[in-house]
């Protein structure tokens, strides 16, 4: 455990080599935010409109997965389009990555704000996780800086690709959320197949650094090992608090240094370190 910011996570940054990997617990950072910045304040939000049984009020794909099925899935997508429907609000640490040469970002929830840090370059595109359910037959979707639909071949001549492996609200409200959505995508990650052919390859040789993620559930371990496939040997993960067991086997199983400081402080060192260098 460290409270300062490894060196080579600055150099890597700015020379491409760290890739961020931000998961809801940035959107905060700033201040209060509009949109649901965790999994718990999403259930809450969505349960409060539809009822569904007591016992998985507080489990989101759960929950997702019987309105789905009671309520229909367009119910659950009008559901989330509310909850993600406020202006995207990037902090300054979207803004730091945006002016960065970052060949890829990875993005593990359903805001915007990336997306809206980088409506000033038209040299990147997104692609995101589609649900099956909506989409059958594909895993991802591609997508233009102005949100036109792109074709995946077009991904190879963008400098930065901003990758949604959930989804987003924008442009075009995917949203893998549901149990069955998650089945879908976990009875092939294993051997990769939703992984998109770009992310395999911008990864190779690179270290991911974790920032607002959690790995206290399996979903979450799964999607971070699985992007993180074939890459370096080498992460880190700003982690204050307690880690649970499954965390810290986690940490231990991808070599993943964790960095014991509050994420906001983490933040601050970053952008403070980043001021002289802009200087010179």
């Amino acid at each position: 455990m460290t409270a300062t910011i490894p060196t080579e996570i600055q150099a890597g940054l700015a020379g491409g080599q760290v890739i961020p990997y931000l998961g809801p617990g940035v959107l905060g950072l700033d201040g209060s935010t509009a949109v649901p910045s965790a999994p718990e304040t999403l259930v809450e939000l969505i349960t409060a409109k539809v009822t569904v049984p007591h016992k998985i009020r507080k489990n989101l794909t759960a929950a997702g997965q019987y309105i789905e099925n009671f309520k229909h899935r367009k119910t659950l997508v009008s559901l989330l389009k509310d909850a993600f429907s406020a202006a995207p609000e990037p902090t300054a640490l979207h803004r730091y990555f945006a002016g960065l040469s970052l060949p890829l970002i990875v993005d593990a929830w359903y805001d915007a704000s990336m997306a809206a840090a980088l409506a000033g370059r038209s040299d990147f595109g997104q692609v995101q996780g589609v649900s099956r359910a909506e989409h059958f037959g594909d895993w991802v979707h591609y997508f233009h800086a102005d949100g036109s639909p792109a074709e995946e071949a077009e991904a190879a001549s963008w400098n930065l690709l901003l990758y949604k492996p959930l989804g987003s609200i924008a442009p075009a409200a995917n949203f893998i959320l549901s149990d069955s959505d998650y089945v879908e995508v976990l009875t092939e990650i294993d051997i990769q197949t939703p992984i998109p052919e770009a992310v395999k390859q911008i990864r190779s040789g690179r270290h991911f650094l974790f920032l607002g993620c959690r790995f206290r559930t399996q979903l979450e371990r799964t999607y971070a090992r699985q992007v993180m496939k074939r890459s370096s040997d080498l992460h880190w993960a700003v982690l204050p608090d307690d880690l649970t067991r499954n965390e810290a086997r986690f940490l231990e199983e991808q070599n993943i240094r964790r960095i014991d400081m509050p994420l906001a402080d983490f933040v601050r060192q970053l952008l403070a370190s980043e001021a002289p260098r802009q200087a010179a």
